[in-house]
């Protein structure tokens, strides 16, 4: 090999080698480049948000005041500092007043009195509403009063008006029925019909409830429990008022409660017969909140006529 050659080997060596190195510098570039970029970029993001909007931020801190509902000062307090502060931005002092227009927004005190306004207003509705349906069920009562009264079985039926309506009590037990038995009697029929058209003149629909007493029904009998004995006796009911009686039976409904809802509770002796018994309720027409009513007005109404009855017994009782 000649000495030629071994040079131009040599050149290319070194050729070699200085690419190897000016590849590494220039990828060494690269990266400082890249960090240099993202430290610029932060520190302008650093720069931005420490710039404070005069505008804004007094809307801030009148939203604050709003919310703790005091009036908003910002002033300088005077201390010495050689930093600047969100303060200097702003004209020192500055006071920012939560007092609002009243041609823009309501005063409080008046939203208050017109909410107790409309309160007020819808309380008198229901009143009104509630007393108009008692006096409708009060009629109902008196007149199928007048009639068993009349016919002769004044003693068959008595009443109680609840948020469901006015409930007719009838008393099963030797009137409308036998002991579990659900065929009607001759006497139900006739208690039956004597109250059927006060019930028809009415628009209220209709519910039939069938109840018994605590004593469980004879094993082997006709009924496997008292709640296929209620039932039973409910829809007979029900089918005597439409089949015979002609009530709309669009406007009927029964329902069997077994004994789960007596009237006496079972250490009373009279719960025997009592709780034995079919309820014809006339359901009330007005609004939950109006029905809801219908007891309390009830029981002034019982309170109101108590006196009277005392009086009317001194009288009869006066020669």
């Amino acid at each position: 090999m000649s000495s030629h050659d071994t040079s131009k080997k040599g050149r290319r060596r070194h050729e070699e080698h200085e690419e190897e190195e000016h590849e590494n510098h220039e990828r060494w570039l690269v990266s400082f480049a890249d960090m240099m970029t993202l430290l610029t970029a932060v520190f302008i993001v650093l720069y931005s948000i420490s710039q404070v909007d005069q505008l804004k931020f007094a809307a801030f801190a009148e939203g604050l005041s709003e919310s703790f509902g005091a009036p908003t000062s910002i002033i300088d307090d005077g201390s010495v500092t050689t930093q600047t502060s969100v303060l200097d931005e702003l004209n020192s002092p500055m006071q920012i007043d939560n007092q609002t227009d009243p041609t823009q927004q309501p005063d409080q005190a008046a939203q208050d009195a017109a909410r107790a306004a409309a309160l007020a207003a819808q309380s008198a509705q229901n009143q009104a509403e509630a007393q108009a349906e008692f006096d409708q069920l009060a009629a109902a009562q008196a007149a199928i009063t007048a009639a068993l009264t009349a016919a002769g079985d004044a003693d068959a039926a008595t009443y109680q008006i609840t948020q469901d309506g006015l409930v007719v009590h009838i008393v099963a037990d030797q009137v409308l029925f036998g002991p579990e038995q659900a065929t009607l009697r001759s006497e139900g029929k006739t208690v039956l019909d004597t109250i059927a058209p006060t019930l028809a003149g009415l628009p209220n629909a209709l519910k039939v409830e069938g109840h018994t007493n605590s004593l469980p029904v004879t094993p082997g009998g006709p009924y496997a429990s008292n709640w296929n004995l209620s039932t039973d006796r409910a829809v007979t009911v029900l089918r005597y008022l439409v089949e015979t009686d002609g009530l709309p039976a669009d406007r009927m409904q029964a329902a069997g409660f077994a004994d789960t809802r007596p009237l006496l509770p079972d250490s009373d002796p009279a719960s025997v017969s009592v709780n034995r018994r079919v309820d014809v309720v006339v359901l009330s027409t007005a609004s939950a909140e109006a029905s809801a009513l219908l007891p309390g007005l009830a029981s002034q109404a019982a309170q109101q006529a108590a006196p009277q009855a005392v009086t009317a017994q001194d009288q009869e009782s006066t020669p």
